[in-house]
C-alpha cells in the first residue's frame, strides 16, 4: 500500500483509511484525486458471512480510477462489462466509472429487497391462516383418514401435536431470520443516502478533482433507489413485527383453549371421582369381614347383590343427571 500511495501520490489519510478498512461511508476531496468509501456485501448465498459488509474504496483522478476492495465482489467485472456494451455511446471519464461502481453496488440491493417484500407476503398470509378453521372438505378427509388409523389413535394424536410444533418452529425461524435480513440491509443501505447527497453537492463545488455536474444528474437517481428501498425495507419492518404480534397473539390464544378444555376434563373428573367415591363407601361396608345385613336371612341368594348394585346405579346416574341439568358441570 506505501508503495501505490508513493506511486499515485495518495494521501496519508486515504492509504490509513484502506489500509484498516475504514468502515464509515464517505466522500473526501483531495488535491488531485478524490476519494469515495462505499460499502457492498457478501453476495455468496453459501458463505458463512453472507451478507456480511464488504468496505469498497474508489480513487477517482482526473484520467484514472483505482479502486481497493478486501473480498471478491462482481462489482469491476459488472463495471467493464457495463462500458464494453456502451462504449459506442459512452463519452468516458472517470467519474462516469465512479458513478457505475456507485451504481452496481446499489443495484445489487433490489433483488434481496424484493425477496424480502415476497417473504414478507408469504409470512403474513401463512400467519393468518395457520389456526383458521379447516374447510368441510378437510374435515372429511381428516375423518376418513382417522378412520382408516383408527387402530394407531394414539400415535397419530402424537404425530399431530409434533407436526403443529414444528409448524410453529417454522414460523418463529422464519419471521426471526427475515427480520434479521432486513436489519442488517437497512444497516447497510442507512448512511448510503447522505453519503450520495454529500457526493452530488460536491458536484458544484469549485475544485479541480470535483466530479463534473452531469454526474450529479445520475447521482440523484441513485439516491431516489436509496430512499425508496430504505423506506420499503422500514415498512416491511413493521409489518414483520404486526405478524410477530398476531402470531404471539394467535399462540396465547391456542394455549387459553387449551387450559380451558384441561379444566373442563378436570371437572369432569372431578364429577366422576365424586360420585363414585360413596359408591367405594357402601361397596366397602359390605365387603367386611363381620356379618352384615342380609347376610343371613338371604345367604343364598342374590336379591341383596342386586339391591346394593340397583342403588349405586340409581345413586350414580342421578347424581350425574343432577351434575349436568342442574349445576351445568358435565
Amino acid at each position: 500500500m506505501r508503495v501505490i500511495a508513493k506511486a499515485f501520490g495518495l494521501h496519508q489519510l486515504t492509504a490509513e483509511d484502506i489500509m484498516t478498512q475504514e468502515a464509515r461511508e464517505k466522500v473526501e476531496l483531495f488535491r488531485n484525486y478524490y476519494f469515495v468509501n462505499y460499502r457492498t456485501f457478501e453476495q455468496d448465498a453459501n458463505d458463512e458471512d453472507y451478507l456480511e459488509p464488504v468496505n469498497m474504496y474508489v480513487v477517482v483522478f482526473r484520467e484514472a480510477v483505482i479502486s481497493f476492495h478486501f473480498s471478491m465482489i462482481p462489482h469491476p467485472a459488472n463495471v467493464r462489462r457495463r462500458i464494453r456494451q456502451l462504449t459506442d455511446y459512452l463519452f468516458l471519464t472517470s467519474d462516469w466509472i465512479s458513478y457505475a461502481i456507485i451504481d452496481d453496488i446499489t443495484d445489487a440491493y433490489a433483488p434481496l429487497v424484493q425477496q424480502i417484500e415476497e417473504e414478507v407476503d408469504d409470512i403474513d398470509d401463512a400467519i393468518l391462516a395457520l389456526h383458521s378453521t379447516p374447510d368441510k372438505d378437510e374435515n372429511e378427509n381428516n375423518s376418513k383418514n382417522r378412520k382408516n388409523s383408527n387402530n394407531e389413535k394414539g400415535g397419530s394424536a402424537s404425530s399431530d401435536n409434533g407436526d403443529e410444533h414444528e409448524r410453529a418452529g417454522d414460523m418463529l425461524r422464519r419471521v426471526g431470520e427475515c427480520r434479521k435480513r432486513v436489519m442488517k440491509l437497512y444497516r447497510l443501505l442507512g448512511t448510503k443516502a447522505d453519503v450520495i447527497k454529500g457526493f452530488a453537492k460536491r458536484c458544484n463545488e469549485q475544485w479541480d478533482v470535483a466530479p463534473r455536474s452531469e454526474i450529479g444528474l445520475y447521482l440523484g437517481d441513485i439516491q431516489d433507489h436509496i430512499v425508496t428501498m430504505t423506506g420499503n425495507l422500514s415498512h416491511y419492518e413493521n409489518l414483520l413485527s404486526r405478524a410477530h404480534s398476531n402470531y404471539l397473539a394467535q399462540i396465547n390464544i391456542r394455549m387459553n383453549e387449551r387450559a380451558e378444555q384441561t379444566n373442563d376434563i378436570l371437572g369432569k373428573l372431578t364429577v366422576i371421582g365424586t360420585i363414585v367415591l360413596p359408591m367405594n363407601i357402601v361397596t366397602g361396608m359390605w365387603g367386611m369381614n363381620v356379618l352384615v345385613p342380609w347376610q343371613a336371612d338371604f345367604y343364598e341368594s342374590l336379591v341383596p347383590f342386586w339391591g346394593i348394585t340397583a342403588g349405586l346405579i340409581v345413586f350414580g346416574v342421578g347424581c350425574f343427571l343432577m351434575a349436568k341439568w342442574l349445576y351445568r358441570i358435565v
